[in-house]
């Protein structure tokens, strides 16, 4: 069988149009794979459910007895273990929950600091 002399082009057209709109949507366009969204949706999540549960680990924070005593350990501890200090101390451990979350201590953290 003969091919017409217009499919070669016709078909290499197609070949590097593919490849470029394929670059081009997930470089520019943000497409992405079924993992990256997954990766994305489950940040996302985590950052929602820390956002949720920081102010009743601030209010538990605030409530204890010897608050200011706390807030200026918090404060003399190093910006990167105060997180840390929180989950020790038992404000991020939720009622009904066994552990502390750690994304909800260090937006407890960011809570208590502002204010």
């Amino acid at each position: 069988m003969k091919w017409p002399i217009e499919t070669k082009p016709a078909f290499w057209g197609f070949v590097v149009g593919a490849f470029t709109i394929g670059i081009l949507g997930f470089a520019v366009a943000g497409w992405m794979t079924t993992a990256q969204s997954r990766e994305r949706g489950t940040a996302q999540a985590k950052a929602a459910v820390a956002a949720a549960l920081a102010p009743i680990c601030a209010d538990r924070f605030r409530h204890e007895s010897g608050y200011a005593t706390n807030l200026v350990a918090l404060k003399k501890v190093e910006s990167w273990s105060q997180a840390a200090f929180i989950e020790k101390g038992g404000w991020a451990t939720l009622p009904g929950s066994s552990e502390p979350t750690p994304d909800t201590a260090s937006a407890c953290v960011a809570l208590l600091m502002a204010g």
